[in-house]
């Protein structure tokens, strides 16, 4: 049996690494709260307000936990909070605050408020660079209920946006 030298094993087991798939690490990511676009003649209320907020929480947990990007949290600034109570159609502003935080991704979402059983939750992911294109993720949520806001984030990250654009 012959000897080979140290380089060359070095060498071979990262090539060997390389081939089984080692994937590069996720793009950051300005992760905005989602908000809430009320289109029905009912105002929200306190228990659809809370559960804006958890889905928030748990919509960064998921983004990080399924690997896709790195989440930075991008609760805005009371400059860009003035301007913003309709986020994800202001042209510019999340953009804005992604390059101040030096990420390469704004995502903004909402949930669209039809009727007590017809809503929908959009996710808006932006490149920051100024030609790239925006990819829009959408889940219907049937009933306006905990047990519906708890299936549609999971959905929407494991079934529409793992896929990619």
């Amino acid at each position: 049996m012959t000897r080979r030298p140290l380089h060359v094993l070095i060498a071979a087991a990262g090539l060997a690494l390389a081939a089984t798939g080692a994937r590069a690490a996720p793009a950051k990511a300005a992760v905005f709260d989602i908000q809430f676009a009320n289109l029905s003649p009912v105002a929200p209320d306190a228990a659809e307000m809370g559960r804006l907020k958890r889905i928030s929480t748990e919509f960064r947990d998921f983004l990080q936990k399924e690997g896709l990007f790195t989440v930075v949290w991008a609760e805005p600034d009371h400059e860009v909070a003035a301007r913003s109570a309709d986020l994800p159609r202001r042209n510019g502003c999340a953009v804005t605050v992604a390059k101040r935080l030096g990420v390469d991704t704004a995502i903004t979402g909402e949930v669209q408020k039809v009727s007590n059983l017809i809503l929908d939750l959009d996710a808006y992911v932006k490149p920051v660079a100024d030609d790239a294109p925006k990819q829009a993720c959408s889940v219907d949520l049937r009933g306006n209920t905990d047990e519906s806001f708890n299936r549609a984030v999971p959905h929407m990250v494991e079934n529409n946006m793992s896929a990619g654009p």
